[in-house]
This record gives C-alpha cells, structure tokens and sequence, in this order.
C-alpha cells in the first residue's frame, strides 16, 4: 500500500492553506497514494499558543468542514485523514481526527484523548478529553489506530490500539520548539519524539505514521516568541526501520510503500503480545503504584 504524508506550513489565512493542502493530495493520488495522512489542525494557524475565545469560532464550521473534506476524498479516490476541530455544543470542543473512505463516507473519527497544558500548548483551554476510546478505524485499506500528537508519548495508546487489532499506528501532529531553546536540547526533544514512536511500532509489530507540521508560527497574543515546527515525518516499519523520513523546513509530500503483511512475520519471531504478562499488570490502572 502507498501511503503519503502531507507535510505543510500555514499559508496565513484558512482559504490559502487548504487550497495548498488540496493541490498536494491532487498530486499525492495522482502518484497512487491510497491513503493520505494531514498533520494536526491542518486548516488554521496552530492557535492553541496564547488562551483567546476568539478561536472557539474556528470550530463552528466543522460540519461544512466534513462535507468539504469528503468532497476531496471521493474525488481522488483516497482514505483521508483530516484533523479537525470540532463543535459538539457551546462550551464543548474537541481535537478531533477524521477518516474518511474513498467513497467520501465517514469510516469514523478519533477524539483526541491525552490533552497537553504547557506553555504554547493550552490545549485544555480548548479541547475536552476524547471520549471515544481508543478504537481502531476499519477501512477499505485496513484497520487504522489513529491517534493525535500528545496520544503519542503514551505507549498504553498504542498498544490497546493494537490489541483491538489496528494493522497501523497513525498520527497528525504539530510540534516544535522555541527558538531560544539551545541547539543541545532541540535535539533532544526531536530524537526523543522520534525514538518513542519507533518503539511503539516495535512494541506492538506495526507500521506507524507521523504527519507533522513545518514553519514558524508566531504567538498571536504575543507573549511568547512563537514556535518553530520541526516537520521530520516519518514512515517506519513493524520493527521500527525507517522507510521514509521528511526533512524539518520543507513542505513536501513523504511517500512509503507499506507491507501490512510483514507485521505477522514480525509478531511471530517477536512475540511480545504472546509474553505480556496481563496477570501482574494491575497497577496500570493507577496514577501512581505507591499503594496510596
């Protein structure tokens, strides 16, 4: 299966960024990608940098954005996953990543479930907490664990995807670093989301993708200097080997041919499922396993 990675920048308006989007998944189909991946909240700025009711407004399109979105997967023939925000009621938002079929049906959606409070990442002043689970996604080109961007430090997220049978981890990100953080520690932050995702794919025997976004973005209330997105997706196999990886300043489109059957070879001389040892792993359930 060829799947493609949709690696962009905000264009400084809606209109203009998702025209761009448009035209490269126009060309992504066009090069036979059956599955298409945006990064997180890829119609808008990233706006969660600074706290400001104004950008609740950006949600109360989310059914036009669903029929809009459908529109472009059933024109080129795609399973697309968009990243949107959504309105459930006044007062109630959620982060939320859709799929939708070839036929431009929705196959199902994902409510961002871990939800990050740093400094611009106030994501909790605007999303509540998914409260679909995790559940894989069942599509014509298989079973998609989507989860998004802060779900993908937390191996408990990856693996009940996998145990409820997802044959692929799948992850709209945006993250970045400040530019006054030193060059040392920029590194450490970019090695360290990349390494936890490689071990996801290793733990649970599949692939995995990770969109992100690239560019710098300002903070609109300008409190903060802004956030410089580190783009870097990346495609990597059931053992964790890179089968393509984006650069960290350009948009482009990161295509990888996926071999979902290589993930029962993989599973059978690694069988960690078969050694999990789900009798001693009560304390899971805890916030912290010290008995209190």
């Amino acid at each position: 299966m060829k799947v493609a990675l949709i690696q962009q920048a905000y264009h400084g308006s809606k209109a203009a960024t998702v025209t761009h989007t448009v035209a490269m998944i126009e060309e992504a189909a066009k090069n036979g990608a059956d599955l298409v991946l945006l990064q997180e909240l890829h119609q808008n700025e990233y706006f969660c940098q600074s706290e400001d009711t104004d950008f609740f407004t950006y949600a109360e399109n989310f059914e036009e954005d669903l029929r809009f979105w459908s529109g472009v997967a059933k024109r080129n023939a795609i399973v697309l996953i968009a990243s949107l925000f959504e309105k459930r009621a006044p007062g109630l938002y959620h982060n939320t990543a859709v799929v939708f079929e070839k036929d431009g049906l929705v196959a199902g959606k994902y409510r961002k479930m871990h939800i990050p409070d740093d400094p611009g990442f106030y994501e909790k002043f605007y999303f509540t907490p998914g409260d679909l689970g995790f559940a894989p996604i069942e599509t014509s080109v298989g079973k998609l664990g989507v989860l998004v961007c802060w779900d993908q430090w937390y191996p408990e997220a990856a693996r009940i995807m996998a145990l409820k049978g997802a044959e692929l981890l799948l992850y709209p990100t945006a993250i970045g670093w400040f530019d006054e953080d030193s060059e040392e520690e920029k590194v450490r932050q970019r090695e360290s989301w990349i390494t936890i995702q490689r071990a996801h794919a290793i733990a649970n025997g599949i692939p995995l993708l990770s969109c992100n976004r690239v560019g710098f973005e300002s903070d609109p209330s300008g409190v903060l200097k802004g956030i410089r997105f580190w783009g870097g997706s990346f495609v990597c196999g059931p053992q964790g080997e890179m089968l393509a990886q984006a650069d960290h300043e350009s948009e482009t489109i990161l295509y990888a041919e996926v071999e979902k059957t290589r993930s029962k070879a993989v599973r059978d001389i690694w069988p960690f499922l078969r050694d999990r040892r789900i009798d001693a792993y009560e304390c899971l359930q805890k916030r912290f396993c010290d008995d209190k």
